[in-house]
């Protein structure tokens, strides 16, 4: 099943992402059979783009899996994450593209 996850990070916490980016994103690319896609979200409305959180695209057998996943990121423990949202995604675009 693919999931995407939607994180909404703490502004007060910044200094966490800096510190934890390393291990973080050494984390993504040791599960890349599962995060099949990952990347920050930005805020467009203070005009410079600061991370307000994040996406990722998981493959996994459960929700349950997911938020395993999730726990074990370097950034779970600091604070950083507000918010997580774990939603089912189907894919439909490009499998399922009406052109021709």
């Amino acid at each position: 099943m693919l999931f995407a996850v939607l994180f909404e990070d703490d502004p007060a916490r910044a200094d966490a992402r800096d510190r934890h980016m390393a291990a973080h994103l050494a984390f993504l690319e040791d599960h890349a059979d599962q995060v099949r896609g990952a990347g920050p979200l930005l805020d467009t409305g203070d005009g410079g783009g600061n991370a307000a959180g994040g996406l990722w695209l998981v493959e996994a057998d459960s929700e349950s899996a997911v938020r395993d996943l999730v726990e074990r990121d370097p950034f779970w423990p600091t604070g950083l994450r507000r918010s997580v949202r774990i939603l089912h995604w189907r894919r439909v675009f490009p499998e399922g593209s009406r052109r021709r």
